[in-house]
């Protein structure tokens, strides 16, 4: 089955639901491991380091929010690794899960209008095109 999962998160309440459905999923495989993934964009980055001051600050900040999901899924029973990439979250979460052979994506999904959807579009639709493994989704 699926032994292979990554999570890609965004500290959401939205990344918390795919995080339990992460863990379901993973239990129902019976030996599978969870790599966790967070990805920063150029201006998220930029603001952090405005908000906190500076890079050893948000570093800090990102690791304690990322530990959350670590811990919860240890917690279970669970392996699991936290990676921190850098870029645009779409295109940078679709090449790292197709360069790295992953069984099942497991993300949130956040509840933009539909204008906004539209005009924007979505990382989570974004993903769910052009990602080559199985993708769940989670609202």
């Amino acid at each position: 089955m699926f032994s292979k999962l990554v999570l890609a998160t965004d500290g959401s309440d939205h990344s918390h639901r795919a995080a339990d459905k992460a863990i379901e999923l993973a239990k129902l495989s019976g030996n599978a491991s969870i790599e966790i993934i967070y990805v920063v964009d150029g201006s998220k980055s930029k603001s952090d380091v405005l908000q906190y001051g500076d890079t050893a600050t948000v570093t800090k900040k990102r690791e304690e929010m990322l530990s959350i999901f670590s811990n919860k899924i240890a917690g279970e029973g669970i392996p699991s690794s936290i990676k921190i990439l850098h870029g645009v979250p779409a295109e940078t979460i679709i090449k790292h899960v197709n360069d790295n052979n992953f069984d099942c994506l497991i993300l949130g999904s956040r509840g933009r209008s539909r204008v906004q959807t539209m005009i924007l579009g979505s990382v989570s639709h974004k993903v769910m095109k052009y990602v080559k493994a199985p993708v769940l989704m989670v609202k």
